[in-house]
């Protein structure tokens, strides 16, 4: 079925087939024994694959990247399919719909998606009712961000809201400082403007008796000396660890006619075109901080091959979106198998 979506989505479009196919996993996995099936068909599972990471055990290091599950409503369906752990968002503190449409185009030359989709999310409180019933077993992270209304003053607050609203239920949060689908979403890149996000999350945690990591989404558009900057803030404060990194602004280099790129327009492009520099940033990461903090690499993972790049570079865990979309249901399994081989032939 999810075969015959992806043949449909140069006529129904990006977002509609992404839209279906949401939908399809809901009807599925309502049907009961459906998760129980799906696991013995796609899912890779050996203690080679296993991660210990921020107080976490995964099952394998391969996850889900923010994006794809924005309000937490297939989770349960994706790890099902495979998956080690889900992130779940962009999530925002009121409902917003994003930029208009249409905002999302594959780029089929390129095996890249460029989007201006914004951040679309139906709110905190809709995400606590998908969330909220146990997921024992399932390791979900969560995504947070500000709405597009607030006030750049007022952007420590609605992070804090979804924070505190979500920290029962989700398993590490991400705190996302890397909107870049389109030009004019805001984008903290000081010092001073991410320690204000990021204090009183601190603050709270400190008050809690459950420990929720928390991790930070970066940029790859960011100069190295700003990737410096924020490894340099992971050491600094609290903070568990980086997610490397979010989609490029860059349309540098691409394949696609310039007809398709001038008729698409602007927009951050995710795949294939963000391997090299995803790689690069996360060893940059890995090489400033000494090894010693966990990284998820995330961007421009199109083949297993380019999973172990990213572990190799420093990674500790990975994240897929595009590849997801452009490989099918069974990449997950592919990529286990293949860290599985490695593991073996490294003994």
């Amino acid at each position: 079925m999810f075969g015959l979506i992806r043949f449909f989505t140069p006529i129904i479009g990006a977002e509609r087939a992404h839209d279906w196919t949401l939908k399809l996993l809901r009807l599925i996995g309502a049907i009961p024994g459906s998760k129980f099936l799906m696991r013995k068909l796609y899912s890779v599972e050996s203690p080679l694959l296993e991660r210990e990471v921020f107080g976490l055990k995964f099952r394998n290091p391969v996850g889900l990247a923010a994006g794809f599950d924005r309000n937490g409503e297939v989770f349960r369906e994706m790890n099902a399919l495979g998956f080690g752990f889900v992130e779940i968002g962009t999530v925002t503190p009121m409902p917003q719909s994003g930029n208009p449409k249409p905002r999302v185009w594959r780029l089929d030359k390129d095996k890249a998606i460029i989007n201006r989709i914004g951040l679309p999310s139906k709110g905190f409180e809709r995400v606590v009712a998908n969330v909220r019933r146990s997921h024992e077993g399932l390791i979900i992270g969560c995504n947070i961000g500000k709405n597009s209304i607030t006030q750049s003053e007022e952007a420590p607050q609605d992070y804090l809201r979804v924070f505190r609203n979500l920290y029962q239920y989700v398993d590490y949060f991400t705190v996302n400082v890397s909107y870049n689908t389109t030009f004019k979403q805001y984008v903290p890149h000081t010092r001073e403007s991410i320690i204000s996000i990021l204090e009183p999350l601190f603050d709270f945690r400190r008050g809690q008796n459950q420990y929720r990591p928390i991790l930070l989404k970066i940029s790859p558009d960011l100069s190295n000396e700003s990737v410096d900057l924020m490894t340099d803030i992971m050491v600094e404060t609290p903070l568990d660890g980086i997610v490397a990194t979010n989609a490029t602004v860059s349309h540098n280099n691409l394949k696609s006619s310039a007809s398709t790129l001038k008729n698409v327009g602007s927009g951050a492009v995710s795949g294939l075109p963000l391997t090299k520099r995803s790689i690069e940033v996360v060893r940059r990461i890995y090489d400033r901080s000494n090894g010693t903090y966990p990284i998820i690499g995330v961007g421009g993972l199109m083949t297993p091959e380019d999973v172990e790049a990213m572990l190799e570079a420093g990674a500790t865990l990975v994240q897929v979106y595009t590849g997801y979309v452009y490989n099918g249901a069974n990449f997950p399994s592919q990529i286990c198998r293949h860290l599985i081989e490695k593991a073996e032939k490294s003994k």
